[in-house]
């Protein structure tokens, strides 16, 4: 297992995140690999209202959460978390170089 931001190489994978959320009006994905920026990455909407971002990511382990009308929100399909300074969770990814 990698610890949080290791890095074993520097081959980059594409990486998409969902969020079904078809209420949502804005969805912002944020995460360490972004510094935490709530407009870097907007999330957007097809038509059966999930939300979709893809991103670049070198191998590594990476903490997320998704912003969503300015609430902040786990993945739901990903039960991979640790805990936060705020006293929440964020989602955990793990990339492999495989």
């Amino acid at each position: 297992m990698l610890g949080p931001k290791s890095k074993q190489s520097n081959k980059r994978k594409s990486w998409t995140f969902l969020l079904e959320a078809s209420n949502a009006k804005e969805v912002f994905l944020t995460g360490d690999f972004n510094d935490w920026s709530q407009e870097k990455h907007p999330m957007r909407k097809d038509k059966n209202g999930t939300w979709k971002k893809r991103v670049i990511l070198s191998p590594g382990s990476y903490e997320y959460k998704f912003l969503v009308d300015g609430q902040w929100l786990e993945d739901p399909r990903n039960n991979s978390r640790c805990p936060n300074r705020f006293g929440t969770y964020n989602s955990v990814i793990r990339l492999t170089e495989t």
